[in-house]
């Protein structure tokens, strides 16, 4: 018989593989908040739960990624994805039959684990694509995740109108059939002779935040970055609580939400940010666009009606111009060799701020929506999170300012 031939590796699949995730975490995000305070009989009780569930998430997450990298290295990135694509699966299955907070709590620890694959996925991008479309390929898994958290939200809204648990049961099934999909179609993207060991260095998460502090701009912002981190960990977590609390949604007015700031956000993303980068350059851009978080964060806090929400979603997406502008000026700090290195401290810094946001957004959320509150702002987390982005709007600022003077000065 002849030797079946081998198959190219696939952008296509680790496109869908990422779609699959991110859909699958957004059909959760509608009805998440809402099973658990059933769970726990109280919602203030069960939002300081979905605090702590969300930071083992991230915990597990942060622990995990480099494992998960340097895994790959070694046995290959076919074997990393697959098994985490079936534990995925198994999470969501889970989590569907979960009967108390207990088990959703071992589940949410399985879901950081397996959740951490995006770090093989994009080992395996890089393994597949030449270098002169390397930044294409990685700008269709941005794609894929932004399609994904448009899609899985609205789905898991309507589904969470039928059953708050229907929509696990639905992820379940997708994680599944990726698996069988991958399992049959997904060929080994590493070589065997290109696979090495698994140096223990490469698997301490905390060891590569020391790479910070060899670039003086990027120390000097790290700071920033962690208040910017913070403050969206705030809202992220207590959105969906907020909405439930001030504006009555059910689970499918939540989903039509997430999803409309999805779009909204890609659209912004791809047309209005590189104009308003040049208009008014990336130093400015920077504080500018921090600046409108303060006044976005502080705006979602006091919204009463739908149409008010739906205002702020849309003029708020205008701060995004400040995120590229410190991508940019933290690249232009560093040099080719690093490039990636610092990006990945940044990230495992950002996921630290995931393990300890959430629990204080929750418990503080908790605390001004209580019956015996002398007080009720069930906007609190914003308010927190508008007063962290104005710090560093003014340490930013600062920042920019002498490092645009030491530049002049150097020339």
């Amino acid at each position: 018989m002849a030797a079946r031939p081998l198959r190219t590796p696939a952008m296509g699949f680790i496109f869908v593989t990422l779609l699959i995730d991110s859909m699958g975490a957004g059909l959760i995000i509608p009805v998440f908040p809402k099973l658990v305070a059933r769970l726990a009989d109280s919602t203030q009780i069960g939002a300081l739960y979905v605090g702590v569930f969300l930071g083992v998430y991230a915990l597990a997450q942060f622990v995990c990624a480099p494992l998960l990298g340097a895994l790959s290295d070694r046995y290959g990135r076919r074997p990393v994805l697959l098994l985490s694509l079936l534990g995925i699966g198994l999470d969501y299955l889970l989590q569907y039959f979960a009967p108390t907070l207990a088990w959703f709590f071992l589940g949410r620890v399985l879901a950081g684990v397996t959740g951490a694959n995006i770090t093989a996925a994009n080992a395996y991008i890089a393994d597949v694509s030449p270098p002169e479309k390397r930044a294409t390929n990685f700008g269709r898994v941005g794609a894929a995740l932004g399609m994904g958290f448009i899609v899985g939200p609205a789905l898991g809204g309507v589904l969470g109108g039928v059953d708050l648990r229907l929509p696990f049961l639905f992820a379940a099934s997708l994680a599944f059939l990726n698996f069988l999909y991958g399992l049959l179609i997904l060929p080994e993207s590493l070589p065997k002779e290109q696979r090495n060991g698994v140096p223990l260095y490469r698997i301490n998460p905390l060891a590569s935040l020391s790479r910070l502090s060899h670039f003086p701009l990027v120390r000097s912002l790290t700071f920033s970055f962690v208040l910017i981190s913070l403050a969206q960990q705030f809202f992220f977590s207590t959105w969906v609580l907020f909405t439930q609390v001030a504006l009555s949604w059910t689970p499918a007015r939540i989903g039509v939400g997430v999803a409309v700031s999805g779009v909204v956000t890609a659209l912004v993303q791809g047309s209005l940010v590189g104009y308003g980068v040049r208009l008014f350059g990336e130093h400015r851009s920077v504080v500018v666009g921090l600046s409108l978080s303060v006044l976005t964060y502080v705006a979602f806090g006091l919204v009463r009606t739908d149409w008010q929400i739906y205002v702020v979603i849309v003029l708020g997406s205008l701060d995004r111009i400040a995120g590229p502008s410190i991508q940019s000026l933290i690249s232009q700090a560093v040099n080719e060799r690093e490039q990636g290195a610092v990006q990945g401290s940044l990230s495992s810094l950002a996921s630290l701020t995931g393990v300890v946001g959430p629990p204080f957004a929750t418990w503080i959320f908790a605390v001004f929506t209580a019956k015996n509150s002398p007080i009720m702002v069930p906007g609190i987390a914003f308010f927190a999170g508008a007063g962290l982005i104005l710090v560093a709007v003014v340490t930013s600022a600062s920042v920019l300012k002498a490092y645009g003077a030491a530049a002049k000065t150097s020339k």
